[in-house]
């Protein structure tokens, strides 16, 4: 159903803060929704489509169906079915399968630039750092005032923090709950120690020495190394692999340099951590250097890699979603995907605001936290627990892994699989996908809008289909008239 056919609601300005995945599909909704004024402010100068090996379910695929976007999604992915864990003589020490769950993987900047190729380009302003908000009702008539870096200022109804774990949006809005002594504790705590990551999508590589690229399935290949030292590599399609290196369990004093040193992901030159991985072996054959050394200079980031869920989302017009309020550790590779579907209830709440009074706008975002903080809560507890259980080096995180790879029946595992793909909101202002050979979906809070208006459309057709059934009697009536004459 088109958002057009309310006549009487006046739609909000949006104003997304952060250019990340999150940011780009909620921009995405919004130009779907057809009457929000929107815009993005993102502090990279230009794209940086950095990262990974990104999978998706069938429950956020959904989505993809719903914007028109499943086959684009398809060309730039691989079935995936399982994954395999090795130690650090490449012995495979267990295996989890995900055999006809229809997960799909692929490279994250491949996805990050399939996203962005569907927002308008005048829709984005890039290098614009946001320093400052205010709700200055005063000349700004009701709304957020937002400066950057470079002393542009912005107004919008509602402010969406989609800028990360380092959000701008958060730390400001927390700064104002902080003063007038209204910020819960566990918000001003610390985010949770994790670990570096350096991350790489190489150029393309030979089929004929790496024949794993000649499958129409990915293999996902992780190896839990001596001391602190993870690493894994994926194929990908168009001939490439993506790798991941971990230096896991930091103390306290390491921990916080590396924060301090990389707080976004960006390209890094540091021959440190890639002297410590390059002679490695490659799960894949040969060593790691192989893979390192095929990749450009510009697809290779590194991150600090931390966990926390904060407990406040939203405060007066500013609303944050993805990273910016949750950050999860990658092993359930659950980042993205709950990114996407706080977007999707996002734009539901504000797709059904009839007006934007300050009133309105708060539960607006109410609903979207009531609708969205449990399962995000449930997804931080898993990351945790599999994060563990995959690279945990501890002697009971290597018994537990032993276990959940080798000993846990595959009817556990899929019985997990079925909790997360039950759960896949859908955009009520888009057509719904039915999905009748999965399972069954939880029941969605339903849009008041989206059931008024699909009443007066069926109220509508019922009242058309009525006419058209009285102007055919009337002609058939008319009509033997006519032969009786």
């Amino acid at each position: 159903m088109s958002a057009s056919g309310s006549s009487q609601r006046i739609a909000p300005s949006v104003l997304i803060i952060g250019a990340g995945l999150g940011g780009i599909m909620l921009a995405i909704l919004l130009e779907k929704m057809g009457d929000v004024d929107y815009f993005i402010l993102e502090r990279s100068s230009s794209p940086k489509p950095l990262g990974s090996a990104m999978s998706l379910t069938p429950s956020i695929q959904v989505l993809f169906e719903q914007l028109g976007m499943l086959e684009d999604l398809q060309k730039i992915s691989l079935p995936f079915l399982a994954a395999k864990v090795f130690d650090d003589k490449l012995n495979c020490t267990g295996e989890i399968v995900y055999e006809d769950q229809a997960k799909v993987i692929f490279p994250r900047p491949d996805l990050f630039n399939l996203l962005l190729s569907k927002v308008p380009k005048n829709r984005i302003a890039w290098g614009k750092r946001v320093l400052k908000l205010e709700e200055d009702t005063e000349n700004a008539k009701d709304k957020v005032l937002v400066t950057c870096g470079d002393n542009t200022e912005f107004t919008a109804d509602v402010v969406v923090g989609a800028d990360g774990v380092y959000s701008s949006a958060r730390q400001n809005i927390y700064k104002v709950m902080s003063d007038k002594g209204i910020l819960p504790k566990v918000d001003k705590e610390p985010l949770n120690v994790g670990f570096t990551c350096m991350v790489g999508l190489t150029g393309t590589m030979d089929p004929e020495k790496y024949t794993e690229l000649k499958d129409d399935v990915a293999h996902f290949r992780s190896v839990v190394g001596g001391a602190r030292h993870n690493w894994g590599c994926v194929n990908m399609p168009q001939n490439r692999f993506t790798w991941q290196l971990n230096l896991q369990y930091l103390d306290e004093k390491e921990a916080k340099r590396q924060q301090f040193m990389n707080s976004e992901w960006g390209p890094e030159s540091n021959r440190e951590m890639i002297d410590q991985f390059k002679d490695l072996p490659n799960p894949f054959g040969g060593k790691m250097s192989d893979f390192i050394d095929a990749t450009p200079s510009e697809l290779v980031s590194k991150v600090f890699l931390e966990h926390k869920l904060f407990k406040t989302w939203h405060y007066g017009r500013t609303v944050l979603i993805g990273d910016a309020c949750h950050k999860f550790l990658p092993a359930g590779g659950n980042g993205a995907v709950t990114a996407f579907q706080d977007a999707v209830i996002l734009a539901n709440c504000l797709y059904d605001l009839e007006d934007k009074s300050a009133k309105s706008v708060k539960a607006a975002f109410q609903s979207y936290y009531e609708q969205r903080y449990p399962m995000a809560e449930k997804v931080y507890q898993m990351s945790g627990v599999l994060s563990k259980v995959i690279s945990g080096r501890a002697w009971h995180d290597r018994l537990v892994r032993w276990l959940a790879m080798t000993i846990l029946p595959q009817s556990i595992q899929k019985r997990q699989y079925v909790k997360e793909v039950a759960y896949r909101p859908q955009v009520m202002f888009l057509p719904v996908v039915d999905s009748p050979d999965m399972v069954p979906a939880l029941p969605q809070k339903p849009c008041k809008r989206y059931v008024r208006e699909t009443r007066e459309k069926e109220a509508l057709e019922k009242k058309n289909a009525k006419a058209q059934a009285v102007r055919r009697d009337s002609a058939v009536k008319g009509g033997e008239t006519a032969v009786a004459v």
